[in-house]
């Protein structure tokens, strides 16, 4: 019976992605019809400028939602083991901040300098800024036990990163403004094909690494005791989950800005509608979960009020947050029957 249920479940969730992956691709300011999205993916359309907005900037958008909605959701799982709690994720945690804040600096140094910023930069600096932040949340985890403190702290330190981020972006020069203030607020927008080979080679690692730690990560959360006595090496464990995080969570920001709220929702999204906590079954839920969940907030973003286009990080805070409330009270109604 539960085999059945997680079967339903991954079919549903890679038709939920299927679908809205066709839906991106014909839904927009300019109508393409299926047909001529077949045929302009298999090289046979006769409207050359069809082709050109799906090969060029519908399908790499699509690619780049597909990737990084699903390292973001796998990232929040990672944090959540990792912390023992269902609301740690990049964005709560202040990781995303500071990934954002380091960005900020880099592209605006560069740009106030003529100089233009590659894929590699851009990870890098993100992956120095999101590690920044987590050794800030691992000192203060040592001298408190209390998660909710915890949290609190994440999130004051994200608030201290967006506003420095908000100060550095106010010296940009003027034509560099409007570019790093969409970046900042999320947004999926401008996505190349050079962008997703660069986030791909980043991304689809750590995902096979994360399915790798699979089975430690199943010991590790019946605790750190339980998970020595079964041959688990915590210490490395650990540094591995803080780095893939880190790593998955600083690709995202890099490309697409913070966005809210995806690390959180839809790893508990995904366990609930698995029926199961094992990593091996929650880890494929998430990637497909969190690709499926982003095309749809991408969807919402650039349609809605078309052709004005939504930050990403809006439309994810809407569905997200309601789900994160529940979280809360949940966690609360349940501690205190105990």
């Amino acid at each position: 019976m539960h085999t059945k249920r997680l079967t339903i479940t991954y079919v549903a969730l890679a038709a939920a992605l299927l679908g809205l992956f066709a839906l991106n691709l014909f839904w927009g300011s300019v109508a393409i019809s299926p047909r001529g999205v077949v045929q302009a993916l298999l090289g046979r359309g006769q409207d050359e400028l069809a082709a050109n907005i799906l090969l060029q900037l519908r399908l790499p958008r699509v690619v780049m939602v597909v990737l990084l909605g699903a390292a973001l959701s796998v990232a929040g799982y990672l944090l959540q083991t990792f912390f023992a709690n269902p609301i740690a994720g990049p964005f709560v945690m202040g990781i995303s901040s500071g990934a954002k804040l380091v960005v900020a600096l880099t592209m605006v140094v560069f740009l106030n300098h003529g100089l233009l910023t590659n894929s590699l930069t851009l990870i890098l600096a993100a992956f120095a800024g999101s590690m920044a932040a987590m050794a800030f949340v691992l000192s203060v985890a040592r001298r408190v036990h209390r998660m909710s403190i915890l949290v609190i702290c994440g999130v004051m330190i994200g608030y201290i990163c967006s506003a420095v981020t908000d100060i550095v972006v106010a010296f940009a020069q003027d034509s560099n403004i409007v570019n790093l203030h969409n970046w900042s607020m999320g947004s999926f927008s401008g996505m190349t094909w050079g962008n997703v080979a660069a986030a791909a080679l980043v991304v689809l690692p750590c995902l096979a690494a994360a399915f790798l730690l699979a089975k430690p990560m199943a010991a590790y959360q019946m605790g750190e005791q339980y998970a020595q006595s079964v041959g688990v090496a915590v210490r490395p464990f650990c540094v591995a989950l803080v780095l893939l995080s880190s790593l998955l969570a600083a690709c995202v920001t890099a490309f697409a800005g913070p966005i809210s709220f995806v690390g959180i929702a839809v790893p508990h999204l995904v366990k609930q509608a698995l029926g199961s906590a094992k990593p091996l079954h929650v880890l494929p839920g998430c990637a497909l979960g969190g690709a499926a969940f982003c095309l749809l907030c991408d969807l919402i973003a650039r349609s809605l009020f078309a052709p004005t286009e939504l930050s990403i990080s809006s439309v994810t805070a809407v569905f997200g947050a309601p789900v994160v409330i529940w979280l809360l009270v949940h966690r609360q109604s349940g501690e205190g029957r105990a």
